[in-house]
């Protein structure tokens, strides 16, 4: 059956647009006067699937009425984009694009007995918006990495650096990152990073001072090794002097231990003493008794300790013989003559 409606628009299938940004997606028509039946739009996402047979109704046009609130996701952001579609323009405005608006849309035009319809593909893209940041500390001497990053951007991604304070391009594009090896004051300065995509680009700033090293830093460390090694140099010395006084105490308490005379023993004393008392009682007796005194052997020997603690009481007194003793033999024993004056017998 042949028809007169025709679709003209001829215009790309395939849009790409970033994130936020607003869409139209056209759908111009032209009718024929054998087209008399009712006229009926349909916007319609057809499922990424190829198995899924289902497609969503987006928005359509009806009975000479606007239904825009089919499709949850994009409702309040779908609108025709002419208020009257009768006169040859189907086409539709999304606005506030997301990822999720990606997808193939299909036009479809009926006004009986024509019948025809038209599919373009949305690609909606992360815009680049990179982030720049530096790894490393950022002092003389050292390796600083400048990082530049689009972590959202819809690949495939470009990058390319400029040092602003000397319009120097640093390296080419497609580097996300640049290693600065022994920094010098010179690499300080302004830094622009540039991420591009398909759908537009975005540029970070990065301001890199290099700065000269911690020099108070290393002092305080030099001072607080300092006084660590003279602290344990202290220690060190009171330690070996305490030592030495302890042995110096100890040898003079030796050298007094053995300038101390010993103890005289109990039996020398007590052989002193009864030698002493032999002799003063030799010379105080007379020659009759002297006689008789030697002849006793018990008196002979140094007595023992145990006679020595024996009370006076108990040491037996000598026998009353009045044997005389020949005076040689006093002489030899150590006795001095005496001379008695002559004295009765009563008397002495």
């Amino acid at each position: 059956m042949a028809s007169g409606l025709e679709i003209t628009t001829t215009e790309q299938t395939v849009i790409e647009k970033a994130s936020g940004q607003s869409v139209k997606l056209d759908c111009q028509f032209t009718l024929a006067p054998e087209d008399t039946g009712p006229l009926d739009i349909e916007w319609s996402l057809m499922p990424s699937d190829n198995q899924q047979e289902d497609k969503v109704q987006v928005i359509l046009y009806s009975g000479d009425r606007a239904y825009e609130d089919y499709y949850e996701p994009v409702k309040g952001r779908v609108h025709f984009n002419s208020a009257d579609p009768k006169n040859g323009d189907a086409s539709i405005n999304l606005t506030g694009l997301k990822s999720s608006d990606s997808g193939t849309y299909q036009c479809k035009v009926k006004k009986a007995p024509g019948i025809r319809s038209r599919r373009m593909l949305l690609i909606v893209m992360k815009p680049s918006r990179p982030r720049c940041y530096t790894d490393g500390p950022t002092q003389e001497g050292k390796d600083i990495v400048l990082r530049c990053l689009s972590s959202e951007g819809t690949q495939p991604l470009q990058y390319t650096w400029e040092k602003t304070s000397d319009n120097k391009l640093l390296p080419a594009s497609a580097v996300m990152t640049i290693n600065v090896k022994n920094a010098s004051a010179s690499a300080s300065g302004t830094y622009i990073c540039t991420a591009s995509n398909r759908v537009g680009a975005e540029e970070c700033i990065l301001h890199l001072n290099i700065t000269p090293p911690n020099t108070a830093g290393i002092i305080a460390g030099a001072i607080i090794a300092v006084l660590l090694i003279l602290i344990i140099i202290a220690i060190i010395l009171f330690c070996c002097c305490r030592a030495h006084h302890r042995k110096k105490y100890e040898k003079e308490i030796c050298n007094e231990i053995e300038d101390v005379p010993p103890p005289k023993s109990r039996v020398s004393t007590a052989r002193s003493f009864t030698v002493g008392s032999q002799r003063s009682s030799l010379g105080s007796m007379s020659p009759s008794n002297l006689h008789e005194y030697t002849l006793k052997p018990q008196y002979d020997k140094i007595p023992s300790s145990e006679e020595y603690d024996r009370p006076p009481s108990n040491v037996p007194l000598p026998p009353t013989n009045t044997a005389k003793m020949a005076g040689p033999n006093l002489s030899r024993m150590g006795a001095i003559p005496v001379m008695i004056p002559a004295q009765n017998r009563d008397g002495s």
